[in-house]
């Protein structure tokens, strides 16, 4: 069994969305410094890193992050290959997905920028509209990708986010792919129970035999 952890690191000056709180850790005591043990404060924002958008992101009276159902989450998916020149994950690119894949992780050039450098870039590749609407169209009801967030929108409008959110799809987001190839896998994916949470940090895994 071969696995990818495809989670991104959380520590002090890590890409974060605009705006979003940044990630911050803080030692308390230390054994270095002769206290009997080691422990710090984390400063961070519900988003950070590799995170799980649940429909309480943008819809009011939505499933929060610690109420939903980690079938959702867990099981067989599908990554995905966008070529590099594509500017976004559109219709055309939203049918190469297999049908009766419920779980998709799409694997864009974000990734190979990931790897050279974990900083945010706004030039970032993401989904658009019309590309969500064929996804849910296709019964996918979890939507991956690399970059930190799932849709590029200068209106502040979010209408991948609320399409998806709002019509039973969850999104998970800041995920590194640049070392798995595309292919069918099994999805590891436990965000932080986070009481009442609109989002929540995650470890992924991805698993392949």
């Amino acid at each position: 069994m071969h696995r990818f952890d495809v989670s991104m690191p959380l520590f002090p000056g890590m890409p974060a969305f605009p705006g979003d709180p940044a990630f911050d850790a803080r030692s308390v005591r230390s054994v270095d410094h002769g206290d009997a043990y080691s422990v710090s404060a984390l400063t961070m924002s519900s988003h950070a890193g590799t995170h799980v958008d649940p429909p309480s992101h943008f819809v009011a009276g939505g499933e929060t992050v610690d109420r939903l159902d980690l079938s959702r989450l867990n099981g067989p998916c599908r990554v995905v290959e966008i070529p590099g020149a594509a500017p976004s994950v559109g219709p055309e690119e939203a049918t190469q997905v297999p049908s009766a894949t419920t779980r998709v992780l799409f694997r864009t050039r974000n990734s190979l920028r990931w790897k050279e450098k974990l900083a945010f870039f706004p030039d970032y590749v993401a989904l658009n509209e019309a590309g969500a609407r064929v996804l849910l169209d296709r019964g996918v009801r979890l939507v991956g990708i690399d970059s930190l967030s799932v849709e590029s929108d200068p209106t502040g409008r979010f209408p991948v986010h609320h399409l998806l959110l709002g019509n039973g799809a969850l999104i998970l987001e800041g995920l590194l792919l640049a070392e798995v190839p595309p292919g069918e896998y099994e999805l590891d994916c436990l965000p932080i129970r986070v009481r009442g949470g609109d989002g929540g940090p995650a470890r992924v895994v991805l698993r392949r035999p």
